[in-house]
């Protein structure tokens, strides 16, 4: 039988049944309230065969930080096909749906995503556009090399509720000049502040919170628990500060936690300070791990949304099979004051496929690596290199919040 591709209209109790067989792992009772409370079901694309839900996607409306400021994206979530009905093309006419809408609409010019397997959303056009370090650290090598003004930072516990306020503001003021990162309201504050019930919490203390503050005024945050189970440890699950010395006071802390032998961190910038100021570099033993996944559901809207770290003007011949508005050339002219991008019937300097342009888009080095692997062809003389410079970002893009 054909499968039909529609808008939801069901409850969230028929699609809650959908989910725990696509992710093969029920959730929990407080998991489910959670994602309840952020789905957005206008935004629901399913399909179904005889009435029967086989498939769904859906996004969250989200504001997040690229080079330059911050752009409308969707955050594509709870993406799933039923174990009956996998390898029929489910999921392709599912990401075609979601992604022409949002063409169409013209509001979110890029979806972003998170992979359960990272080998499924290449060939819809996404590209890996952001990283992480996993890590974990011994108590035993917990020594940090000294920050000036560390000394001077107060850590104290708060309420993790009572505290969003000031964190939501410090997380947010941080999330301005960091790509990937996505701007938190009430409703994404109360999610990550909360119990944070997407997160495995067997064996754990609630979420807890330290603030820490220089004379008076609070200068960064973390959220944690402590586990007591085969063994003691610390799981960090966000560090936020405004000034280095805020930064590694908060770090010590969480390093340094009596009665639990090591502290684990699986989100940590793979161009955080901490890297560089453990005495120790072999201590945290450090996985790469991938993060954001980047789609430019419209090329020219998405590449004149973001700034470029030098003068640029080129043409980029762009290639995609899965929306076809998006193939054929387009003429790039950006700087650090902004961007155009139209397209052109001049000739390429540059072919590139928008899985790459995807992987690059958040400043995520670099177009000249792709081209090295073979990806990315140049058709003028240093082009590659002057549009792989243009596309680099002050930091490197970095998810600090799943959805």
């Amino acid at each position: 039988m054909t499968n039909s591709i529609g808008r939801y209209e069901g409850e969230w109790a028929e699609l809650v049944k959908l989910l725990n067989l696509g992710f093969a792992e029920p959730w929990s009772d407080a998991q489910l309230l959670a994602e309840q409370k952020m789905w957005e079901p206008a935004r629901s694309i399913v399909a179904s065969e005889d009435k029967e839900l086989t498939g769904h996607t859906t996004s969250f409306g989200m504001t997040m930080s690229v080079p330059g400021g911050q752009l409308p994206v969707a955050g594509v979530s709870m993406v799933c096909v039923s174990p009956t009905h996998t390898r029929r093309g489910i999921l392709r006419d599912l990401m075609r749906a979601q992604l022409t809408e949002l063409h169409e609409t013209g509001v979110e010019p890029v979806a972003v995503l998170t992979a359960s397997e990272p080998v499924i959303y290449g060939r819809f056009g996404y590209g890996l556009g952001s990283d992480h370090q996993q890590i974990t650290v011994p108590k035993a090598s917990r020594a940090l090399r000294p920050v000036a003004g560390a000394d001077k930072v107060r850590v104290r516990y708060a309420d993790p509720v009572e505290a969003r306020p000031v964190t939501t503001r410090i997380h947010n003021d941080e999330a301005l000049g960091r790509p990937g990162m996505f701007h938190h309201d009430a409703r994404w504050e109360s999610y990550v502040g909360g119990e944070n019930v997407v997160t495995n919490t067997s064996g754990a203390s609630p979420l807890r919170c330290v603030l820490a503050s220089v004379d008076g005024e609070v200068t960064g945050y973390a959220h944690f628990r402590t586990r007591r189970t085969t063994k003691g440890f610390v799981d960090v699950s966000r560090v936020h500060a405004r000034d280095l010395a805020s930064h590694a006071a908060l770090w010590q802390f969480l390093l340094n936690q009596d009665l639990l032998s090591e502290t684990t961190y699986e989100q940590l910038p793979s161009d955080d300070p901490l890297l560089s100021l453990l005495v120790d570099p072999r201590a945290p033993k450090p996985t790469t791990a991938d993060g954001l996944w980047v789609r430019l559901a419209d090329v020219g809207k998405a590449l004149a949304g973001r700034t470029y770290a030098e003068e640029l003007d080129v043409v980029l011949g762009v290639s995609d099979d899965f929306l076809p508005w998006n193939a054929g050339h387009w003429h790039l002219v950006g700087g650090p004051a902004g961007a155009t991008c139209e397209q052109t019937d001049r000739p390429a300097d540059v072919l590139v496929d928008v899985r790459e342009l995807g992987a690059v888009y958040l400043g995520k080095p670099s177009l000249e690596l792709l081209g090295a692997a073979g990806l990315v062809e140049e058709r003028t003389e240093g082009a590659l290199a002057a549009t792989s410079r243009a596309f680099l970002g002050k930091r490197l893009p970095w998810l600090d919040t799943g959805f």
